[in-house]
Formats: structure tokens, C-alpha cells, sequence
């Protein structure tokens, strides 16, 4: 985690509100999470962190951690609230929970609970206290965006410069984390499934078919058509036994090649 020196509490005064975000490049894929805390006094305390590979939910839960362990040496305005655009945190925490650990940390379905370390640390960080409002992602909320963009330069392996304890004129400071993204929208969700697609090859996992058309953005049905080992981009896809495909990397073979 990186964050700047904790200015003495007593000269910010009590959090008044908090917010924190997180972000992943390909899901699973490098992560990254932003938070920050903002005092009675109108100055910005701000963290982040990222991982090398990993979820997008579990950078959520990591975010919203972070402020929870800050939160327990800081003095908190009544009417505080943590605010973030997971519904995923939300329901675990308000709702799920408690189901969760009478089951042993099973779902409803049988199924182990996925991220369950970091619930329960995050069980064991709950605050008296603390509730946790939703705000949309995206729609102009300047904590949400200022988190959200943090969140996304650590993705990147950006070291993004972090308020600790100063009066912040502007949270989103866009100039500053991320850099604007010269890559137009569709070449930059491109580049994230052709990443997708080399994880998936080296780690040798198998596809569905419906996974497979996802990635490839091919209609499922034509692609059921497919008996034989066929090209994708850099990658050939291979037919196996169970009905799954694997992506494999390396040059292709001549009657291999398919646009």
C-alpha cells in the first residue's frame, strides 16, 4: 500500500466522509485500488495500492479495507459514511455475511465464497457505526472519480501522487493520474482482451465455448461449427476432449491461418 504520512488528527479534525474504488485490467489482471478521507477542516488524505494479478472485487474489498484499518485511530463526524460503487462490498457486507459464515463460508448455491480472506478481514475491521452508501460509478461524483483514477494509474503502474493531509482545491486533479489515454475506447478494449488472451495461453486454461466467443467476439454458433485447430489473431485455438478450447501461442501454420 502507499500512502503519505498521517498528519496529527487533532489539527484535520473528524472524517466527514470517505470513499474508495477499485480497478483491474482484464479481470483476472493487474489491479489497482484508490481511496481517501476527507476531514472537517476540507483537507484530503488519500491511499492506494496495486496488484500484480488479481480481480477487480477484490480490489474493491481492498480499498474499502484500507479506510476501515485508517478509520480506527481517527476521530469520525456522526453523520460519516463510506461511499463507494460496489454494489458486490455493499451486499457483503449489509447482507450476505452473516448467511456466509453460518454456512461455513458457503453461498446459497453450495459454493465456496469466493474472496474470503478479505471478508473476513474485513468482518474483523467493521466499525461501529460506519454505514456504507452507494453512488454510481462514472456520473461526476469527484471523490468517486478522484478513487477511481488513482485506482486505475496503480493498475497501469503509475505511481500516482497522493494528497496527505492538504486543503484540495480539485479531487479528480485529471492532469495528474491517469494521463489522458491517447488510444481511441474500442483499441484500448482491444488491447485488453489481446492481454486476456496471452494470460489465458501461458497459463494453458481451458475455454468454453461461450467464454471463447466472448473473447474472440465471434457468434457462439458459428464457432460450434469449428471441429479442428483454427487462428486467431497470435494465438491458435485448439479443440479439446472435454468440448473446451485453449489458446496457444506461437507462429502459425500455414493451413492454420484464419483472419
Amino acid at each position: 500500500m502507499v500512502s503519505e504520512p498521517v498528519p496529527e488528527a487533532a489539527k484535520l479534525g473528524r472524517v466527514v466522509t470517505a470513499a474508495c474504488d477499485g480497478a483491474c485490467s482484464g479481470n483476472p489482471g493487474p489491479g489497482g485500488w484508490g481511496a481517501l478521507l476527507r476531514f472537517e477542516d476540507g483537507s484530503v488524505r488519500e491511499l492506494g495500492g496495486a496488484a500484480g494479478a488479481t480481480t477487480n472485487n477484490r480490489m474493491e474489498l481492498t480499498a474499502a479495507l484500507a479506510v476501515l484499518r485508517e478509520l480506527r485511530e481517527l476521530p469520525r463526524h456522526p453523520g460519516f459514511t463510506l461511499r463507494t460503487d460496489s454494489r458486490y462490498l455493499i451486499d457483503g457486507l449489509q447482507k450476505w455475511l452473516p448467511g456466509w459464515k453460518r454456512k461455513g463460508w458457503r453461498t446459497a448455491s453450495g459454493s465456496a465464497v469466493l474472496n474470503r480472506d478479505l471478508w473476513e478481514q474485513l468482518d474483523a475491521a467493521r466499525l461501529a457505526g460506519v454505514s456504507l452508501e452507494h453512488v454510481r460509478g462514472h456520473s461526476g461524483d469527484p471523490d468517486n472519480d478522484r478513487c477511481d483514477a488513482i485506482a486505475v494509474a496503480f493498475s497501469r503502474g503509475q505511481m500516482p501522487k497522493l494528497a496527505a493531509g492538504e486543503v484540495v482545491a480539485s479531487l479528480c486533479m485529471e492532469a495528474e493520474v491517469p494521463p489522458p489515454d491517447l488510444a481511441p475506447a474500442p483499441l484500448q478494449q482491444l488491447l485488453s482482451r489481446l492481454e486476456l488472451a496471452e494470460r489465458l495461453a501461458r497459463g494453458g486454461y481451458g475455454l468454453t465455448l461461450v467464454e471463447l466467443a466472448q473473447l474472440v467476439e465471434q457468434p457462439a454458433g458459428q464457432l460450434a461449427e469449428r471441429r479442428e485447430r483454427w487462428r486467431w489473431r497470435d494465438w491458435t485455438v485448439l479443440p479439446l476432449a472435454d468440448g473446451r478450447w485453449r489458446l496457444q501461442a506461437g507462429p502459425a501454420a500455414p493451413q492454420d491461418c484464419n483472419g
